[in-house]
């Protein structure tokens, strides 16, 4: 069972759970995945032959957490039928549900990140969250750099195991390419992806166009609250014809959209941000990626510099906009980041890969 988090799909953790039930269900293997409903009551959908999903009852949401009282009742029940238990944190109402199942079986624990924004409810969780790492038999992380340097993760060094996220290859519509590269009157178009939200550093890649000179444009795709303060930022400094924010971008023209730019830029600046799937979105359609060295984070292990792309200090949209013009300015160096980034993405980055790394952990947990 993978366990925690909500759906519909909203962010990366649900969409590594989602893929790795898939994924395993077309391997034959029994996986369903137990989550709150973000919205409506309890349901369980059958997803194939050998996976269901399971949404518990939402009462309402506390800092970031869905609150499913429905979630511990249920996993009462059922987690009898499950040899592994695979939680994701964090989660912890997942990590409660847990606790009080009384479950005896194999238990993963994937690490997706340390709780960082939400300090004062973290010293509330912190007995569970440290209970989890001690029942967890295996703790697995999406990098070996957060599972190294995460403060959380010292004392169980000894039961970690590395699982990079893998995601299918894009499958751009041509046609829509086309039509955004017109759109845009055939700039090289630097995109980016994410919440409108701190964290993800948006106001210093605004900042960066104003280095790029109109051969550029900057597409920002995502929602969030800081929607109104980056608009009026592109506005304050004459940028209306250079970058646009794209609002919710649909599964369907999203890969046209990595297919139509000329390379990604990612500007997170806190840990928060671990991994960053949108990385190697691009990098599956060959793009290069100009992204930050976030201290502790995965995210520059994810973009290896010099072979995928460049990466650079947060917070510095003067190097954001270098290293932007130095991968896309000269046509051969741009061609040879471009190959290497579709290569990175092959040999690490794959949804077959992860879910064949998936099948090696639980197996070497088994035979335990």
């Amino acid at each position: 069972m993978q366990l925690g988090k909500f759906y519909p799909i909203g962010g990366g953790v649900e969409k590594v759970m989602y893929e790795l039930m898939t994924g395993l269900a077309g391997h034959g293997v029994d996986c369903d995945m137990l989550c709150a409903a973000v919205n409506g009551g309890s349901s369980t959908t059958a997803v194939s032959q050998h996976a269901r999903l399971i949404c518990s009852r939402t009462l309402f949401k506390f800092a970031a957490t869905m609150i499913s009282p429905s979630m511990i009742m249920t996993l009462r029940k059922i987690s009898g039928r499950y040899d592994i238990i695979h939680v994701h944190h964090p989660d912890p109402m997942a990590a409660l549900a847990l606790r009080l199942s009384g479950y005896k079986g194999k238990v993963i624990l994937h690490w997706h990140s340390d709780i960082i924004r939400q300090k004062q409810f973290l010293r509330l969780y912190l007995p569970l969250q440290n209970w989890l790492l001690k029942r967890a038999d295996v703790v697995i992380g999406t990098s070996p750099v957060y599972l190294k340097n995460s403060p959380y993760l010292k004392d169980v060094q000894h039961k970690t195991a590395s699982l990079p996220i893998g995601v299918d290859a894009m499958k751009p519509d041509k046609a829509i390419t086309e039509r955004i590269r017109r759109q845009y009157g055939n700039r090289k178009i630097i995109f980016s992806l994410g919440r409108l939200v701190h964290y993800k550093g948006f106001r210093y890649l605004i900042d960066a166009a104003t280095y790029l000179n109109d051969d550029y444009v900057v597409l920002i795709g995502g929602t969030g609250p800081l929607r109104a303060e980056l608009e009026n930022q592109i506005t304050r400094l004459g940028l209306r014809n250079k970058v646009y924010l794209l609002g919710r971008i649909s599964g369907a023209e999203l890969p046209s959209y990595y297919d139509a730019c000329r390379l990604f830029c990612l500007s997170s600046i806190q840990k928060t941000e671990a991994f960053a799937i949108v990385q190697i979105e691009a990098m599956a359609c060959g793009k290069p990626v100009v992204a930050t060295r976030i201290s502790q984070s995965g995210v520059s292990w994810v973009n290896a510099h010099g072979e995928s792309g460049l990466d650079v200090f947060p917070e510095s949209p003067g190097e954001l906009a270098d290293a932007i013009m130095k991968i896309s300015d000269d046509e051969v160096v741009y061609q040879s980041f471009a190959h290497r980034a579709r290569k990175r993405y092959e040999t690490y980055f794959t949804k077959e890969r992860m879910i064949d790394n998936c099948l090696e952990i639980y197996n070497n947990l088994w035979r335990k």
